[in-house]
């Protein structure tokens, strides 16, 4: 390859990295400087729908909002917005919050990158005269970035808004049962919920929403607008080793079989099958445990332990123990578990909930001190932790105590 065309090739690749690949690692895929979630602290989130206003499929959204008492947030189209203003006044008058989606519903990456970056303006601009509001939050379409949309959202003053559950709604091979079901595992406190109000989606998003509506309910859930939602922030990268921790978190549970108890994100404990790793170890009855033993050991959810704090993570222990005690007796992949266990700094909190506490070898406390260390500075949690413990229980007796009554 001649000189000139090699140079060219080079810069070719830098702009396009520029352009394209690092907004897409660190806004689309990292969330950086967006808006995704709150905190966990309260058990509330946010129902978000895309693309409308449709006086064909929205009203049918808003009924079933106002039906069960419930607030959300809408990221309108300009162009329906201006031509459906009944049905933006109508979300405003029953509490909901209204934002910005596009001028023109293109991903980014087709755009041109003068086109990328007048459309955040544009739309901004435009949706505010219909609701009379300023438009304080925008979400392109697909959830797609250039550095020419992020530099538009600067240049509206608005603040990118993403999702930490997406209902795939638009899916061709979801059904509403589907997209219900799906809402239902993945909502946690905090979480911004991405549905569709209008276009493909809102094909199984209005015949399903009741139903999840009053399932959230049910599991006490406020449903409020994203702007009231404690602790939504534009993500820093001082929480940013917070949000890579969740991710390989994430890796760690589709490798090893792992999955939050009773099939609900908001479960303060996700739980897998394994071999029980350690040798000598007895059970106070004197029961002897071999290494290699199938067991269930169960891992913390770290970001909800942190948010609720050790005195109310202590209560909602003794419920979602009731979870993990189903799934013992119904997972196929734990009918065999003959132990329940963990490996933490958790052990005071598990002792008072029946575990056993034992002392591990100083290598493996070495370790799990190591991996402690790295999850504390990750999640703000205190760095003055008691020494990392096994913490285990029988499986007869641990059915007994939190199985069903």
């Amino acid at each position: 390859m001649r000189p000139s065309l090699k140079r060219g090739a080079w810069l070719g690749a830098g702009l396009l990295t520029l352009y394209v690949v690092l907004p897409y690692l660190l806004t689309q895929r990292l969330n950086l400087g967006l808006v995704r979630e709150g905190k966990q602290r309260r058990k509330a989130l946010a129902l978000t729908f895309d693309d409308g206003p449709d006086p064909a499929t929205t009203p049918a959204v808003l009924d079933a909002l106002r039906g069960a008492g419930a607030r959300a947030t809408f990221f309108v189209i300009a162009d329906r917005a201006e031509a459906h203003p009944d049905l933006i006044r109508r979300m405003l008058e029953e509490g909901h919050q209204v934002e910005a989606h596009a001028a023109r519903h293109v991903h980014a990456w087709l755009r041109t990158p003068w086109g990328a970056f007048l459309d955040p303006l544009r739309a901004a601009r435009r949706v505010a005269a219909v609701t009379g509001r300023p438009v304080r939050l925008h979400r392109p379409p697909h959830g797609a970035y250039t550095l020419a949309t992020r530099l538009g959202q600067r240049a509206a003053g608005v603040t990118g808004a993403h999702w930490s559950v997406e209902g795939r709604d638009w899916h061709p091979a979801f059904t509403p049962e589907g997209v219900r079901q799906r809402v239902n595992e993945l909502a946690f406190p905090g979480a911004v919920v991405v549905l569709h109000d209008a276009g493909p989606g809102a094909r199984n998003t209005g015949p399903m929403l009741p139903g999840l509506l009053a399932d959230l309910r049910e599991r006490d859930y406020a449903l409020v607008p994203l702007g009231e939602l404690e602790g939504a922030a534009p993500l820093t990268l001082r929480e940013l080793p917070r949000r890579l921790m969740r991710g390989l978190d994430r890796v760690f549970d589709r490798l090893g079989g792992t999955r939050p108890a009773g099939g609900r994100a908001d479960n303060l404990f996700r739980v897998g099958p394994v071999s029980f790793p350690l040798a000598g170890v007895t059970l106070g009855g004197g029961t002897p445990i071999q290494k290699g033993t199938p067991a269930a050991e169960f891992h913390v959810n770290n970001p909800l332990l942190v948010d609720l704090g050790l005195r109310r993570s202590l209560r909602l222990a003794r419920e979602d123990f009731r979870d993990l005690a189903r799934d013992l007796q119904t997972r196929p992949d734990l009918q065999d578990a003959q132990v329940v266990f963990c490996l933490s700094a958790l052990s005071p909190l598990l002792a008072t909930l029946g575990f056993e506490t034992q002392s591990l070898s100083p290598a493996d406390t070495r370790r799990l001190r190591a991996w402690a260390s790295v999850l504390r500075r990750a999640y703000g949690s205190d760095p003055h932790a008691p020494e990392p413990k096994l913490s285990v229980m029988g499986r007869e007796a641990f059915v007994a105590r939190y199985g069903a009554r």
